[in-house]
């Protein structure tokens, strides 16, 4: 406030020099210039440029300072870029709020506080056993049959770790019995015109590699190659596929996919220690059950593999699978048999047509291309099943023949005799359920059952009379109200069972009896 009055005394010391500065300009108005140059004007003029009578006195009002407004508190504190030369704020007011502290900042040092606290009580309970102390594992141990009290033996079970078996039963002893007896097939075909494309990778033609990866080039087989370079390679052997096989007798059969050697003209069969690769001749093969036999001539005395009873194979017992996947000689890969009486479908790589293989052996082991044909043996080195797929939709999923199937073929393979298929029960009827739409048409109050659509020619259905629009209810007195029941139903008889089907006709109900036939001996019939 002091600095204040004083600014105000000064401002009232200037208007009083301004009125006898007037005073002295009219003393001296006759003829003299004044030069006015105090304050941001000046004056130059003359006395005489002045009109007479004007005068020169001019009323100055004094206004009286405006009261000072107090300032917020946070506006007090003078901030030193804000101070003029005499130590007082100047111009300055542009107002700097303190920046906030970030919470952000302020959460993540929380976290990893937290995180410090929870990783130092984590360490400190495992070396301290706090949750899981040694004195309560070891008097479980004692507990389970290693100590006796008054003469009677306490058992009580406890958790064993799946592990690996060691000893003579691991798969280090598994692998130098029956590694030696696995072999890698190489197969090698004749380019022709179109097929340079699909030739160009050694794992086209392995169904195993296209279940997994897919056809690259659809059904043109074409990679885009010109006819002119695939016309002047036409004739060439190149490279169709790689896979892998065992040798079941000494004197140089081999046992291995159909569809490993499917298409080749040439098959190659390397033998471990061995660097030139043995020539094979094709006995006989079966895609059906996607088996071939192969004969390799030389010493008659070749490694060879059991073929063990995959009847007596546990869920849960290990595996071992060896093979070439992609083409990498005798890798070994081991896991559990996943479960038994599998069934899949593959499309076939020669006609696209799907082929379903039944009765086969699941297991975790890693099967990858060039695996196809390689055994999958138990811990005693037997081959319990041969590998053949694996899921593309699915890691740790792979499919087996099992041993005993190849048990039943292998005579006939080597001696090129024709393999029966398996057959099939069948009654030559194509079926679809009853529908309310449908049943409106028949003019039936029936509101579940099979509807008749087809008859195959000389059929079981044919021959006893079995008609379309007929509505089967049930079969042997059971009743079935959907067609795939039924179909179910007759897949689990044999061959050859009498049946009595119960049917509604024209609004009368009876019986139709026949005998379930082998699908196998209509199968020309139902390709036409």
């Amino acid at each position: 406030m002091d600095e204040f009055k004083n600014n105000n005394s000064g401002r009232r010391n200037d208007n009083d020099q301004v009125d006898t500065d007037n005073a002295t300009r009219q003393n001296d108005s006759n003829g003299s210039s004044y030069y006015y140059s105090y304050g941001p004007f000046s004056s130059v003029q003359s006395d005489g440029q002045r009109k007479e009578g004007q005068s020169v006195e001019k009323d100055v009002e004094i206004t009286p300072p405006q009261a000072v407004r107090p300032l917020p508190p946070s506006y007090h504190r003078a901030m030193p870029e804000q101070q003029d030369g005499s130590g007082r704020n100047g111009g300055n007011w542009q107002f700097k709020p303190n920046k906030p502290k970030s919470q952000v900042k302020t959460i993540f040092l929380s976290f990893l506080a937290g995180m410090l606290v929870i990783t130092v009580l984590m360490y400190t309970a495992d070396r301290t056993n706090m949750f899981t102390p040694e004195t309560a594992l070891t008097s479980a141990a004692a507990e389970s049959g290693e100590t006796t009290n008054s003469g009677t033996t306490s058992s009580t079970p406890s958790a064993v770790p799946a592990v690996m078996p060691s000893g003579t039963a691991d798969v280090q002893s598994v692998v130098a019995k029956a590694g030696p007896a696995v072999v890698k097939i190489e197969t090698l075909a004749k380019q022709t015109s179109g097929s340079s494309g699909r030739q160009s990778s050694p794992y086209y033609n392995d169904p195993l590699y296209q279940y997994f990866f897919g056809n690259q080039y659809g059904d043109s087989g074409s990679s885009g190659n010109s006819n002119e370079n695939e016309g002047s390679n036409s004739g060439q052997l190149t490279p169709l596929g790689i896979g892998s096989g065992f040798i079941f007798d000494k004197s140089g059969y081999v046992l291995t996919n159909n569809h490993v050697v499917e298409g080749a003209s040439v098959v190659q069969v390397t033998v471990e220690g061995t660097n030139k690769p043995y020539e094979a001749k094709v006995l006989g093969k079966n895609a059906d059950l996607d088996l071939a036999v192969l004969k390799i001539e030389g010493k008659n005395n070749f490694p060879t593999v059991t073929l063990g009873d995959s009847d007596n194979a546990k869920v849960g017992e290990w595996m071992v699978a060896i093979g070439n996947p992609e083409g990498f000689e005798h890798s070994v890969t081991a896991g559990v048999l996943s479960a038994k009486e599998r069934t899949i479908t593959i499309n076939s790589e020669s006609t696209g047509k799907p082929t379903q293989y039944k009765h086969l052996i699941q297991t975790d082991a890693s099967i990858n291309p060039g695996n196809s044909g390689g055994p999958l043996l138990n811990l005693q080195g037997q081959v319990i099943g041969m590998n053949v797929a694996v899921s593309a939709d699915a890691q740790g999923i792979g499919f087996a023949i099992p041993s005993n199937t190849i048990l039943e073929v292998v005579d006939k393979l080597k001696n090129n005799q024709p393999i029966p298929k398996e057959p099939v029960p069948f009654i030559g009827a194509s079926l679809l359920n009853l529908s309310p739409e449908v049943a409106k048409e028949l003019g039936t109050s029936l509101t579940e059952g099979s509807v008749v659509r087809d008859i195959i020619y000389k059929s079981p259905a044919y021959q006893a009379d079995l008609r379309p629009y007929d509505v089967i209810i049930g079969a042997n007195g059971t009743p079935y109200s959907t067609s795939q029941e039924l179909i179910q139903f007759i897949q689990k008889q044999k061959v050859g069972t009498a049946l009595t089907l119960n049917i509604e006709r024209a609004g009368q109900k009876k019986d139709v009896q026949l005998k379930i036939g082998n699908k196998n001996d209509f199968s020309s019939t139902l390709q036409q």
